[in-house]
């Protein structure tokens, strides 16, 4: 992949997400479409953003059992997305059909712990394993399922890449180094997620709140 960046349009409005996407197609190397977006605009959206000719990351984050996760990515197989993400926790035979279900093309990453997550905040659900250890407990599930690869924060990259050398590893919530934070908690640069073992990194704000989102594209991507 000759550009790792994904842009997150994390909005219900289909003309801003098509709007955004147009500013920065030429320095990015795919569309990351969330709930927020799922939510307001369905399968027609996803299939008109496609229309722009990048690559597609469908961030829904499934978790549920295994026969409604397999049956929701089936209803989902006519897009062909090229990233879909389920969450870890769902367990080894949720992952498995989730895999199964997907078309060929697809990669199946599963969420492990989110990047708005700390070790208090893990605490509170009874997890009792830092972020760290929590993330390299659920890669290893994810490996052992058959999935593609794990979605982890960049803290946490360079230790599930060690441990799943073939993996493809998602990174969100990183920052360029004059960034503002926001609502993440644990974020690191760009460069220091792709040294860390990062496939593609999902970046939002720092482009799509810039006052030129193609100048703040471009300038990310020169990082790495």
């Amino acid at each position: 992949m000759s550009n790792r960046i994904y842009v997150a349009l994390d909005t219900p409005d289909l003309a801003k997400a098509h709007a955004m996407a147009g500013k920065v197609r030429r320095h990015v190397g795919g569309i990351k479409l969330g709930l927020e977006f799922f939510m307001a605009n369905g399968r027609p959206g996803v299939r008109e953003m496609a229309e722009l000719g990048l690559p597609i990351f469908l961030d829904l984050k499934l978790h549920d059992i295994p026969n409604t996760v397999a049956k929701a990515i089936m209803a989902l197989r006519e897009l062909a997305p090229a990233i879909l993400t389920v969450h870890a926790a769902g367990g080894r035979a949720m992952l498995e059909d989730a895999k199964a279900a997907a078309p060929a093309g697809t990669k199946v990453v599963a969420v492990t712990t989110l990047t708005s997550l700390d070790g208090t905040d893990l605490k509170s659900i009874g997890c009792m394993g830092d972020p760290h250890e929590q993330v390299l407990r659920l890669t290893e599930l994810a490996r052992d399922s058959g999935v593609d690869g794990v979605v982890c924060s960049g803290e946490e990259v360079a230790a599930a890449h060690k441990f799943w050398p073939k993996g493809f590893f998602v990174v969100p919530g990183v920052r360029p180094a004059n960034g503002v934070i926001g609502d993440q908690k644990r974020v690191v640069t760009p460069r220091a997620a792709i040294d860390g073992g990062a496939s593609i990194l999902v970046v939002g704000r720092p482009i799509t709140q810039a006052e030129d989102p193609d100048t703040a594209a471009r300038e990310i991507a020169a990082t790495l």
